[in-house]
């Protein structure tokens, strides 16, 4: 299924869309307006952005995988700087009460999927695959769709579903803090990108590859075609063994996060079953696209993920020729905190409003695109067909930036076309992703 040119209508859109709740109402003038205003033209009377990673990104046992998320705790991000740019008046930093990051509007808009958004994804499963429990993920998730105006989507009327890595419903693993900011993360997303689309979470009953992988297959089972993956580690001379014990499923769009590490590969998104997702600052802009994009990096250690596997084979659709074995990344979408998207979680924190970085955004932004794209070819690997469109108008090629030093510079270099950190750019609707 291929989409019409993706509907490049004003951020104004949003507003006539959303919900009529006081709450809502309120929300107004701070979800997705001013298309041509320079993210970085305000100063920061708060100071540089600050951010913590989540609690899930520190491993809990020996060989357990990693989310890929970080919170925003101070400083005025991309869109308060909109925000004040606009009104003149300096929003509150980090303020629970109030979304100070982007919103579906903004991201639908950055990415070309505002036509695709409104009427592809029914009937369509996303699955998000995470380790823990969250006890608050459908209350949590409900918050976010009613305040953007999104529909609902619950157990009761068949959208949502939560599930433990063997089906169960009501059998499932321990609650996490950490990992339940993670899963909002991942839902918030998800239905920010494709609202027509149904959700099943599975939980994983810790963030070993056994259980993260039984969680997988698991998605799978249940029918979802598209499973996104917040999570990752150092690549091990096993994951060839679990690429086709729990990654390499036809038919089926699995994303996987680069990493927020900066240069070096990480698995499983160097599987060459999945699509790995890189990550991007993403800012407005007055270019006719209206947003402009670089690749995310914040220090030495801190940004994107990239590299060049040093086990997986290389897949036949990828040719780039500095690497012998499988490149990581396919694609990328906005995961700088600084430029980061709002979320809504109430378990183990002050409930209320963040604002989430890392390439746990980019990975979940990718599944719905590929949802919104329409089911998979039976028989064909998804993480092939941005590559079918290689150069083309359906992907915003990302040519700035870089995430660390390698002696290969497009493993770590932004270039026109092909790169490690933003692999063939970020969507411009819908084409790329579809048979």
């Amino acid at each position: 299924m291929r989409s019409t040119p993706p509907n490049r209508s004003s951020l104004h859109s949003g507003w006539r869309r959303l919900g009529t709740a006081a709450t809502a109402t309120a929300a107004l003038m701070f979800v997705g307006l001013g298309t041509a205003v320079q993210a970085d033209a305000t100063p920061t009377p708060a100071g540089k952005v600050t951010y913590v990673a989540t609690p899930c990104a520190t491993p809990k046992h020996t060989g357990d995988l990693t989310c890929k998320s970080y919170r925003v705790t101070g400083g005025l991000t991309a869109f308060q700087k909109q925000q004040a740019a606009r009104t003149g008046i300096t929003p509150k930093a980090a303020d629970a009460s109030t979304p100070s990051g982007y919103s579906p509007t903004n991201l639908r808009s950055a990415y070309g999927l505002t036509s695709a958004a409104a009427s592809n994804g029914s009937g369509e499963t996303i699955a998000i695959v995470d380790a823990y429990n969250d006890p608050n993920a459908e209350a949590d998730l409900a918050t976010y769709r009613s305040y953007y105006g999104l529909s609902a989507c619950t157990t009761a009327n068949g959208c949502f579903k939560k599930v433990s890595q063997t089906g169960s419903t009501t059998s499932l693993p321990s609650s996490d803090a950490g990992w339940s900011e993670e899963i909002s993360l991942d839902l918030d997303m998800a239905s920010a990108i494709c609202p027509l689309c149904n959700i099943t979470l599975v939980e994983a009953t810790s963030a070993s590859y056994a259980n993260l992988g039984t969680a997988e297959n698991e998605a799978v089972a249940l029918g979802a075609k598209f499973v996104s993956n917040s999570y990752g580690g150092s690549e091990s001379s096993s994951q060839t063994s679990y690429d086709t014990s729990y990654y390499k499923h036809a038919g089926v769009a699995i994303t996987v996060s680069a990493g927020d590490s900066g240069y070096g590969a990480e698995y499983p998104a160097t599987s060459q079953y999945v699509t790995a997702v890189g990550g991007t600052k993403l800012s407005t802009s007055s270019t006719t696209r209206g947003w402009t994009e670089s690749v995310w990096r914040t220090s030495s250690s801190e940004g994107t993920g990239s590299g060049c596997s040093s086990y997986d084979a290389k897949p036949s659709w990828q040719t780039d020729t500095g690497c012998t074995k499988r490149m990581e990344s396919d694609v990328s979408a906005v995961a700088d905190p600084a430029t980061g998207v709002s979320v809504y979680d109430s378990y183990g924190v002050t409930a209320g409003w963040y604002t989430f970085g890392g390439t746990s955004v980019s990975a979940p932004i990718i599944a719905g695109v590929y949802a919104l794209a329409g089911t998979p070819a039976s028989g064909t690997y998804p993480a092939q067909y941005p590559y079918d469109y290689a150069g083309t108008s359906s992907l915003n090629d990302v040519t700035s930036g870089y995430n660390g030093s390698c002696s290969t510079a497009y493993f770590c270099t932004a270039e026109t076309g092909y790169d490690g950190p933003t692999g063939w750019g970020t969507p411009e609707g819908v084409s790329a992703f579809a048979n």
